[in-house]
């Protein structure tokens, strides 16, 4: 992925890097309050990995210098579509005082060029929100609803909140 920052209605959106880690961690805390966080050595592990995967980031949004949305691109290799890779992405989260400013939509934009970026030929976005505003606000970044999802847990879905 480019690193260089996209810079957007005062927001720069770049790859996080290991001392983004305590901001980013405590933003996940609006997927899921409850969720437990890996400790910031075992998180720093998992984003070289995630790293070490050519077109994957876990792409961070800043405003005056604090994380306030993010998502996980992952560019899976593949061996259809002529070898080129998917994208999935996962985790978008903005902070809640950050809300209908746009940077979900922004943040979404810059996976998908960078999953185009990599070569990828889809790339694919599960919820599991089944609220209307929810679904509106990824078909607004573009996505279409078209395929059915199945999947077997480890741990159990995130409760849904309320808008």
């Amino acid at each position: 992925m480019n690193r260089q920052a996209r810079v957007d209605k005062l927001l720069v959106i770049r790859p996080a890097l290991p001392s983004d880690l305590p901001q980013l961690l405590l933003l996940y805390r609006h997927l899921d309050p409850l969720d437990e966080s890996p400790s910031l050595d075992f998180a720093a592990q998992r984003l070289a990995e995630l790293q070490a995967l050519r077109g994957s980031a876990v792409l961070i949004g800043l405003t005056e210098n604090s994380v306030v949305v993010s998502c996980t691109l992952v560019a899976i290799p593949n061996l259809t579509r002529a070898g080129r890779p998917y994208g999935l992405v996962e985790n978008v989260v903005t902070d809640a005082a950050f809300r209908g400013r746009g940077y979900g939509k922004l943040i979404l934009q810059a996976a998908v060029a960078a999953a185009w970026q990599a070569d990828c030929y889809r790339i694919m976005l599960m919820t599991g929100s089944k609220k209307p505003s929810t679904l509106a606000f990824y078909a607004s970044a573009g996505f279409e609803q078209s395929k059915t999802g199945f999947q077997i847990r480890r741990l159990p879905p995130r409760a849904e909140t309320a808008d």
